[in-house]
């Protein structure tokens, strides 16, 4: 499969890893020149790339990037995947540790909602609530008993289903977390964020979630 990331941070980065051990061709890029990815590359044997071309014919595209950051990008960047090719956002919204306050998400947009009317596309939400390091170190086999489960948001059909089978290829259980509407139950600050929760603990962490931006995870804290 190709697959074009964009963002080589920790989860963009560690993805890339996976990804190639997998067997999957992967162009990666950052916000800078594909020669500062050039360790990356010969570690992994990704394809390092500007960052507007690493969507080009993609089967899948994944968008790792400080929330802050995702006005930046280039008008169109996913669109020249290949058509009905999933995009994945990983990305959290910290406002008070990294991005500032962005009025829209502020205001009761859902954060992937609004990933997805910056990049113009939709998108599905998963990756963005494990550690990275559990990401590259702890997945298993499928039927591994308490394998940790990861929530994917985002619309049925076959971009979801080509989602799921990479969330279990990399080791973990996909777990069904509804539409992007209901992405919010996976946002930092609800019960299934940072958690290695398995599939049944997971479903139940969802289910428990409260809209309710708190205070730790706002701009507006007063």
């Amino acid at each position: 499969m190709h697959i074009g990331i964009i963002g080589a941070g920790h989860i963009g980065g560690t993805l890339a890893r996976r990804l190639r051990e997998l067997g999957h061709e992967v162009r990666v890029s950052n916000s800078r020149a594909p020669e500062t990815l050039a360790a990356l590359a010969a570690e992994t044997g990704a394809i390092p790339v500007w960052a507007p071309d690493a969507a080009t014919d993609a089967d899948l595209v994944i968008v790792s990037i400080p929330q802050k950051n995702v006005p930046d990008l280039t008008d169109g960047i996913v669109d020249a995947r290949k058509r009905g090719a999933p995009v994945i956002e990983t990305n959290n919204y910290y406002p008070q540790q990294r991005d500032g306050e962005i009025t829209a998400i502020e205001d009761g947009q859902v954060e992937s909602a609004w990933v997805a009317e910056q990049i113009g596309a939709p998108v599905y939400k998963v990756f963005n609530g494990i550690f990275w390091k559990h990401l590259l170190e702890r997945g298993t086999p499928s039927g591994t008993p308490n394998r940790i489960a990861l929530p994917v948001a985002g619309e049925d059909g076959a971009g979801r289903e080509l989602v799921h089978r990479i969330v279990d290829e990399l080791g973990f259980d996909p777990v069904d977390a509804g539409p992007i509407s209901e992405s919010w139950r996976q946002q930092p600050g609800t019960p299934v964020y940072g958690k290695d929760f398995d599939a049944a603990a997971t479903r139940t962490a969802l289910a428990e979630a409260k809209p309710e931006r708190t205070a730790e995870w706002s701009a507006r804290t007063t």
